[in-house]
């Protein structure tokens, strides 16, 4: 239960952050277009958590899910 826990937790957070940097800053990286996360894909995503996100956001992506990972989004 408590990994459950962790894991919600953890896409609000991917639900609720924002770039911050570039041409996207601002936009939240699971509002990020789908070819600028394939692009770090490609790339190399950067170090640390949110390397670690957009990498999830990429998942995501892949399997059309992010609309349930927008529903997480606090107002």
């Amino acid at each position: 239960m408590l990994m459950e826990k962790n894991n919600q937790h953890y896409l609000e957070q991917v639900a609720n952050t924002k770039m911050p940097y570039g041409k996207y800053k601002g936009n939240f990286l699971i509002d990020l277009p789908e070819h600028y996360i394939v692009w770090y894909n490609n790339k190399g995503f950067p170090k640390g958590k949110l390397g670690d996100m957009l990498r999830l956001v990429y998942e995501i992506q892949l399997n059309g899910l992010e609309d349930l990972v927008r529903k997480l989004r606090t107002s």
